[in-house]
């Protein structure tokens, strides 16, 4: 029971990794576009890594700012996907 168990989720694992986006198998625009189209996408970014894009300030919490995020792309090594969200650096309470 336990085997079938882990094979479940092994193969989960493996669905999920792979229905994600690759951003350095995108061009530049497919990415940006991608991001636009559906608000906020986690896109695999690295071999090892992968990052959540957001296209404006309605999806991230209410305390945090936008800045621009950047990724590898096919034809960008820096491509401005989209924005992450992000915690101030100054907090508004500071004067």
């Amino acid at each position: 029971m336990i085997g079938i168990a882990a094979i479940a989720v092994a193969i989960s694992f493996s669905i999920a990794e792979a229905a994600r986006p690759d951003t350095r198998r995108m061009s530049c625009a497919a990415a940006q576009n991608l991001v636009r189209q559906y608000g906020a996408v986690v896109m695999t970014t690295g071999q090892y890594t992968y990052f959540r894009f957001v296209s404006n300030v309605g999806y991230c919490d209410p305390w945090e700012q936008l800045r621009p995020k950047t990724a590898p792309t096919k034809d960008h090594p820096k491509c401005i996907v989209g924005y992450e969200c992000a915690e101030p650096l100054f907090p508004f309470w500071d004067d």
